[in-house]
């Protein structure tokens, strides 16, 4: 049984899946970031468009 556990303790298998994961996280962050910039901007050239033919901005 000490030796499973010993086993278990040194595999580092599970380490690089933690990795990935890690990584993938700050990318999903990181992009969550750039759309929510991009999507400010989108609107205000949107609401600038939309005063310029006449409407009422959002």
């Amino acid at each position: 049984m000490w030796k499973a556990i010993l086993e278990f303790i040194r595999d580092e298998e599970g380490a690089t899946a933690v990795e990935y994961g890690l990584i993938a996280a700050l990318i999903a962050v990181v992009i969550l970031g750039a759309l929510t910039g991009i999507g400010t901007r989108l609107k205000a050239v949107f609401n600038s468009i939309l005063t310029a033919l006449g409407g009422t901005a959002v």
